[in-house]
């Protein structure tokens, strides 16, 4: 594994992570890679946090669809 510098935009970043992640997200800016990431994270941690709430069988539509 070969370790490269970080490098200061308004955040210490990894480039190559960085471009990995655009590439993966589909996305044209460094800003939207990590906006698109940061609104994820926030989803899943939501989506763990009502799986550990609810732990039981779901009632019949309990859970909102699009």
């Amino acid at each position: 594994m070969r370790v490269t510098p970080l490098k200061r935009k308004s955040f210490f970043v990894d480039e190559r992570t960085l471009h990995r992640a655009k590439r993966a997200l589909r996305v044209a800016t460094d800003a939207e890679v990590v906006r698109v990431s940061m609104e994820r994270i926030a989803e899943m941690e939501e989506f763990w946090r009502f799986m550990k709430n609810s732990r039981r069988t779901l009632k019949p539509r309990s859970i909102r669809t699009p």
